[in-house]
């Protein structure tokens, strides 16, 4: 399976990204690509929403680690919304993500 992503238009400082599928070592790289312009926007926070998202691999989490580098260099977070519980062990186990970064909604994550 491949991963579906999705940029919403952006608001506010802060922009929504919208994962489904697989991030893998086959599909990291996709990733990568479509969220380098963002990350030099100066973003308050980049949103990504893992409703969709059925599998994450190492490769995956360091991608969204570089993310979260990126942009606390410009004091911006990465905020993790609607992990399945698969991917949720995930992020517990390796802490790539900390945990106040991690919202089981998107409503929750907004408040």
């Amino acid at each position: 399976m491949s991963l579906d992503i999705q940029i919403l238009p952006p608001g506010n400082g802060s922009q929504r990204v919208v994962l489904a599928g697989r991030l893998d070592t086959h599909t990291y790289e996709d990733l990568d690509e479509q969220l380098t312009p963002l990350l030099t926007r100066h973003l308050q926070s980049l949103v990504l929403d893992l409703a969709g998202l059925e599998y994450i691999s190492s490769a995956g989490v360091r991608s969204i680690f570089k993310a979260r580098k990126a942009l606390a260099a410009h004091d911006g977070k990465v905020v993790v919304v609607n992990p399945q519980p698969q991917i949720q062990k995930v992020f517990d186990v390796v802490k790539a993500v900390p945990l106040e970064e991690i919202f089981p909604t998107i409503e929750e994550a907004d408040a």
